[in-house]
């Protein structure tokens, strides 16, 4: 009978194979991983990993421990503990996804899968809790609010165009600044379709599209032509002229939205939770808002909306039921 694939037991035996090899074979097939991860891994992803890595050296150096893979589980664990209260669960799990992928790249059995780092995490969550931050919502109402107050400068145009993008096609702030100008597509009826080439949820380039409305169309389309760009240059860039056409980082969305809203709690990120609220509001069912924005399972745009889930539960029905019958008795 064949035995069933078990991964674990795979890992192990691999280990095992290469701890008898050459001390320059195994070189060789480190420098190899490291030329394959920049290949397979996004450059953010490269620059959060190299940080994490970085980061745990100097908690160790002030620690007294030694950051030389392979890494003790009880300073992993130790690790996690110190950084408890301090960071979000999901940031902590993030980090540990480092110390793995640099013994992985090591090919070293990795210490994060310890049961003492394990019992670690668990510790922290029971103790601080796993829930994560959710930026601040920013619904339609105060995008649009903030779009009718701006001016018709160079910059503010510019601004326009971003804050339309930003609240029609919920698209994250990376999404946003890789749109080029071949990426819009017009419809008949004014409106557009927004080419996402890559995203978050689709690392391989499968490629997917965002909503962009009739009035948001001609706010990028008036930015397109003022600052001449052309098919293959990104849309949104530095407003002033003669610059460099380079895309704008992402984090300046964040910090364009904070000045255009006046709010310094709002982020990137606001736009697209405060659609999932708009969307829950209009009674739009979770499939639906998971096409809107580009979601591959329930789970995110369910936790966006949970405040406005529980203002329209069975609870809070039932309530409304009895408040409109004076309170007395179940309505008929």
């Amino acid at each position: 009978m064949k035995q069933a694939f078990d991964r674990d037991i795979e890992r192990t035996e691999l280990l095992s194979r290469l701890s008898n090899i050459s001390s320059k074979k195994r070189k060789d097939l480190i420098d190899e991983y490291r030329r394959r991860s920049e290949a397979a891994f996004a450059p953010e992803t490269l620059r959060n990993y190299r940080l994490i890595v970085r980061t745990f050296t100097e908690w160790c150096c002030n620690n007294g421990h030694n950051a030389t893979p392979p890494i003790e589980p009880a300073t992993v664990a130790a690790w996690v503990d110190d950084m408890g209260g301090k960071l979000a669960a999901n940031t902590i799990e993030t980090r540990l996804w480092g110390i793995a992928e640099l013994h992985r790249s090591q090919f070293l059995p990795s210490p994060t899968r310890h049961r003492l780092v394990e019992l670690a995490l668990k510790g922290v969550k029971r103790r601080y809790g796993s829930a994560q931050r959710q930026a601040p919502p920013l619904g339609k109402r105060e995008v649009l609010a903030v779009i009718a107050k701006l001016g018709d400068e160079r910059r503010d145009i510019r601004d326009k165009a971003l804050l339309w993008l930003a609240t029609d096609t919920w698209c994250r702030a990376s999404e946003l600044v890789a749109f080029k100008v071949r990426d819009l597509q017009r419809q008949d009826d004014g409106s557009s379709l927004m080419f996402v080439a890559r995203s978050k949820t689709d690392q391989n380039g499968e490629g997917s599209y965002a909503f962009l409305s009739a009035k948001g169309s001609q706010a990028v389309v008036q930015w397109i032509e003022l600052a001449g760009r052309k098919a293959d240059d990104p849309i949104l860039t530095k407003s002033q002229r003669g610059g460099k056409v380079v895309p704008m980082d992402p984090a300046t969305v964040s910090r364009i939205i904070k000045r255009c809203v006046g709010r310094p709690d709002v982020s990137a990120h606001s736009t697209r939770v405060g659609g999932v609220h708009d969307a829950f509001r209009l009674g739009c069912d979770l499939s639906s808002i998971m096409v809107a924005g580009r979601w591959t399972s329930p789970e995110m745009p369910a936790r966006y909306g949970r405040r406005i889930l529980a203002s329209q539960s069975a609870a809070a029905k039932v309530s409304e039921a009895f408040d409109k019958n004076g309170g007395s008795s179940m309505p008929e």
